[in-house]
């Protein structure tokens, strides 16, 4: 669907740096990593939900009905990548959680398959940044437990994890079937492996492209 003139992205030009998502489930090492590939990158970061949603996300949840909830996650996303858009003009951005993680949460709360929800934002894809490359972190389900159980700010989300029977095991498996369909997603294991072993893979990861990118032209 073509958006109306009013609906669609202001573009300054063609965007000068690169877009690197993180995404997978609480506690797997997102927002650590965000951090070391900002400074190492001279980067900014982005965190979606982006303010000022994310001082309303709890009322959300509690208050709102799945489809008002989903417009919630999908306003916060669109207003993310309004922010993504123009930081990208100056120095590269890393973003812990973006579209995907709508898609996967979404489904996992509600006990929606993921290509419906998918199917919900659709119409909207074309107003949202494209990124460069989405990471998606994973780790067992013990590696998660024992991480979640040892997480300093621990929110509502992170608990219903915990003590929702099968939530994690359906978060995970969205994450997975978001992945699959993603043509920008690279998987990357975290367990054994530091913030910093994990920095040096993306980074290895975005140097050999640019190598294989200049050999092509």
């Amino acid at each position: 669907m073509s958006l109306p003139f009013p609906y669609r992205p202001v573009y300054i030009g063609e965007p000068a740096f690169p877009l690197i998502v993180l995404e997978g489930v609480s506690a797997v090492g997102k927002s650590t990593l965000a951090g070391i590939l900002a400074e190492r990158l001279k980067g900014a970061g982005i965190h979606t939900l982006p303010l000022p949603h994310s001082d309303w996300s709890r009322a959300v949840n509690t208050k709102l009905r799945p489809l008002p909830q989903f417009a919630f996650y999908l306003s916060g996303v669109l207003h993310g990548s309004d922010s993504i858009r123009r930081t990208r003009q100056l120095s590269p951005v890393i973003a812990d959680r973006y579209v995907s993680s709508v898609i996967a949460c979404h489904a996992a709360v509600h006990g929606l398959d993921v290509d419906m929800v998918t199917e919900l934002l659709a119409p909207f894809r074309s107003y949202l940044e494209v990124p460069t490359y989405t990471f998606y972190l994973c780790c067992s389900e013990a590696s998660l437990r024992e991480r979640l159980a040892h997480k300093q700010d621990v929110k509502d989300d992170d608990i219903a994890l915990l003590r929702t029977p099968g939530r994690l095991a359906q978060l995970v498996g969205n994450f997975e079937a978001v992945a699959d369909s993603d043509p920008t997603a690279v998987l990357l294991d975290t367990d054994g492996r530091t913030p910093d072993d994990l920095a040096d893979r993306i980074l290895d990861h975005l140097a050999e492209a640019l190598r294989a990118q200049s050999h092509r032209h």
